[in-house]
């Protein structure tokens, strides 16, 4: 009996499906480190700098590739670099991405199959952050909350914010001035007033808040139970279930501290910020502007909370990380230092402090005589990345690359350390060198920015990016152009070397350092006196 054209069409494409899934199932993995049965990787994952382990294991474990006819017969052949390795932990399949053309083919180009996040059950399951728009997979829950992010953080919007972000940075110009001693201190300060601002509406004016205490301990916690192979409950979910008091059973204890800092995070906040509003005494701010209008759906009050404890848990450190490897540059890097500021003087008007008129970071203004400042941002977020390791994505379908199969539902992560540090695409990759940005003092469009790998990939780029690099932007352009910054002189006289040591979490940021920051004239620490008070009377 003959198939008509319609069934005939139908039973092809199952053929043809049925035959690309069997191709791909013979295909080989990843390359990787060896594997033990059941367990695989458990035992040989790194603990600690994770993202450069697996740099390393991009080279040790990379092709053999075949060695010419004219060779020696000896020879085996050189070996190459692979940008995808594998791993697995017990059971979990971990697909690494170690360059910019594997993470643009696969997270951006098919994007449609890699916006997923991992299920993550110590994060959104123990930890209580199941409400964060930027962990579950991709469903109506999250288009909602990234929609509400969007409305008021996209490029355009998030200049709204731009009066309170120099009116923050000018009072952390002030506290620099009067207290230089923790610097790493004045920025969490400063970053976290600016976010609570930003979401909330909610004014910080001592040190030691509470609310940006809350974000310092939530973020702490979560960045570090994302760091993959932290915690074996992700890979076998089942471990949830047992008690704390079992042994072993440590992450319980780990998890419920963390779930009361996840749940204030959410709801302290907004509780101010909706009495704020109620009083009729709230600043601009996306709680207010979304509760007012944005239109009506059913779950609105809590989407707009869970976005707001997104933005505020996820904003801080960022910005923080930025700003504490700029100093530690400024340390390994003077002649940058002092080449920067002599730029800032050459474009600033005397009298004044940077203004946003004055930020040749944006795409539009690249080109501005003022490059060598944009140069030195760039390079301080390839420097050292703020998440080194980026964001888990997942794959809901099995895919193929260079003739590896990634296996469905496996977790894709980029590791943007890699990336960034390619000698390929930066040679002397470890120096600082604003200059590798530059052409005849004007940006290099030939060189690859940072902000590709720096911001994310695909659907799941960072929503807060603009806001995010105009900060770190304004907040490096406005510290250079008024202060000095130096190593510390021990009591023996001689200088105080930092370690360049950062904590280890999703979000790296440096540990305690000790440094010199002064004021590089009398006019300047006039300035800073005159225009922090001039903020105070508007």
């Amino acid at each position: 009996m003959l198939l008509d054209p319609i069934n005939s069409i139908l039973l092809v494409t199952v053929l043809f499906t049925v035959f690309l899934l069997c191709k791909r199932r013979r295909l080989p993995l990843p390359p990787g480190p060896p594997k033990f049965p059941l367990l695989g990787n458990v035992f040989n994952h790194p603990s600690v700098s994770v993202w450069k382990v697996y740099m390393e294991w991009s080279k040790l474990y990379g092709k053999s590739s075949i060695p010419s006819p004219n060779a020696s017969p000896y020879s085996i052949g050189h070996f190459t670099d692979s940008d995808i390795i594998h791993v697995d932990i017990a059971g979990r399949s971990i697909v690494i991405l170690s360059s910019l053309e594997a993470a643009v083919n696969l997270l951006d180009k098919r994007s449609a199959i890699y916006s997923d996040r991992p299920r993550l059950p110590m994060v959104n399951e123990l930890m209580g952050w199941d409400s964060n728009f930027c962990m579950p997979v991709d469903t109506s829950f999250s288009r909602i909350r990234r929609r509400l992010f969007h409305s008021v953080f996209h490029a355009e919007a998030s200049r709204e914010f731009r009066p309170e972000q120099l009116s923050t940075i000018h009072r952390l110009l002030l506290r620099l001035l009067h207290e230089p001693e923790d610097i790493m201190a004045h920025f969490r300060h400063m970053t976290g007033s600016l976010i609570l601002g930003a979401a909330y509406g909610i004014n910080v004016a001592a040190t030691g808040d509470p609310y940006v205490k809350l974000a310092e301990e939530a973020v702490a916690s979560v960045t570090e139970a994302l760091v993959p192979g932290r915690f074996l409950v992700d890979s076998l979910p089942l471990l949830k279930y047992i008690p704390s008091w079992f042994p072993g059973a440590g992450f319980q204890h780990f998890a419920r501290e963390g779930k009361k800092l996840s749940q204030n995070l959410l709801e302290k906040p907004f509780a101010e910020a909706k009495r704020k509003i109620e009083s009729g005494n709230a600043p601009y701010s996306f709680t207010a502007a979304s509760l007012q209008n944005l239109e009506e759906f059913p779950d609105k009050e809590q989407a707009i909370k869970d976005t707001a404890a997104v933005m505020y848990g996820a904003g801080t450190d960022t910005i923080v990380s930025a700003l504490g490897t700029f100093v530690l540059a400024m340390f390994y890097n003077p002649e940058a230092q002092r080449k920067a500021q002599a730029e800032i003087d050459s474009v600033i008007k005397q009298g004044h402090l940077p203004d946003f008129d004055d930020e040749p970071y944006l795409p539009h203004q690249c080109q501005k005589s003022d490059a060598y400042v944009s140069a030195l941002v760039r390079e301080v977020l390839r420097w050292q990345p703020v998440t080194p390791l980026g964001v888990a994505h997942f794959i809901v379908v099995e895919d193929e690359y260079k003739g590896y199969r990634i296996p469905r539902g496996s977790t894709v992560m980029t590791n943007t350390w890699a990336i960034l540090h390619d000698k390929n695409l930066y040679p002397d990759p470890y120096a600082f060198k604003p200059e590798r940005f530059l052409l005849n003092g004007k940006l290099n469009p030939a060189t690859q920015g940072p902000e590709a790998a720096a911001f994310g990939f695909g659907r799941r780029i960072c929503p807060g990016r603009h806001m995010a690099a105009s900060s770190i932007w304004i907040t490096i352009t406005s510290i250079l152009a008024t202060f000095d910054i130096t190593k510390a002189v021990g009591k023996d006289g001689e200088l105080v070397e930092p370690s360049y040591e950062y904590f280890e979490r999703l979000v790296v940021v440096p540990r305690p350092f000790e440094c010199s920051i002064k004021p590089r004239s009398k006019d300047a620490q006039a300035l800073i006196q005159s225009t922090a008070d001039q903020d105070c009377t508007t």
